[in-house]
């Protein structure tokens, strides 16, 4: 009898749970051959995204065990307080972070943050050995068509993104980032201050599970030009 593992070559995503984060999504790609029908594109974004929610996709970056609801129940009201004076204190704590990504997760939009996030990490690589399979990654992830977690740029961006992707640099998403920092920004963040979730940090009370919401209308750069000056993270 054939081992199971050959039977069922997928088990041996699993297998890799202790592999970095690139390196696992990298193989997950891989395994995974272009198909045309809307099927199988349909299985794969669905795939990748169990991936996706795995503790290994947050590995090196600050969120802590996604999922972690008593972690942002310690936080002081005075913290809370902190995070509505700009949205840049907001992720600049771990408690906020993870506050403003279960926010997300209930919009369906946690891909934003992902990415952001993603973009961080890909900006602390130490060679440039490094940032070539990175930047493959975070592009094939949320910024080519049809990519399991695709963010919302506007075509000028995600052009500029692509055609830098083969000599990729520490600056190659910084375009892309700052279009969904601000994207979150204007749509998301006023949202997250009047919800059920931060209005209970705010009085000192553990979080109830917020319900699910469906994606509210997908914002374009367009809808903010003129809101701010742009401005580098």
């Amino acid at each position: 009898m054939e081992h199971p593992l050959l039977l069922f070559p997928q088990l041996n995503i699993s297998a890799s749970k202790d592999k970095p984060y690139y390196k696992v999504m990298k193989s997950a790609i891989k395994e995974e051959p272009h198909k045309a029908s809307k099927t199988g594109a349909k299985q794969k974004r669905n795939r990748l995204s169990l991936l996706l929610q795995k503790p290994e996709f947050h590995e090196g970056d600050h969120l802590g065990k996604p999922g972690n609801l008593t972690k942002a129940a310690s936080v002081s009201p005075e913290e809370a307080v902190k995070w509505g004076e700009s949205f840049d204190k907001l992720l600049s704590e771990k408690a906020g972070l993870d506050a403003f990504t279960k926010f997300l997760k209930t919009e369906f939009s946690e891909e934003n943050i992902e990415f952001w996030i993603a973009c961080e990490d890909y900006k602390k690589s130490k060679s440039a050995h490094e940032l070539l399979p990175k930047a493959k990654t975070i592009f094939e992830t949320f910024i080519q068509k049809d990519a399991p977690k695709e963010v919302n740029l506007d075509f000028h961006t995600k052009e500029v993104t692509s055609q830098s992707i083969g000599q990729p640099l520490h600056s190659t998403f910084d375009a892309a980032q700052s279009t969904v920092y601000r994207l979150m920004e204007q749509d998301s963040y006023p949202r997250f201050l009047s919800s059920a979730l931060y209005r209970s940090l705010l009085q000192g009370s553990a979080p109830a599970r917020a319900p699910l919401r469906r994606r509210s209308r997908s914002f374009t750069v367009s809808d903010f030009q003129g809101a701010r000056p742009d401005f580098t993270l």
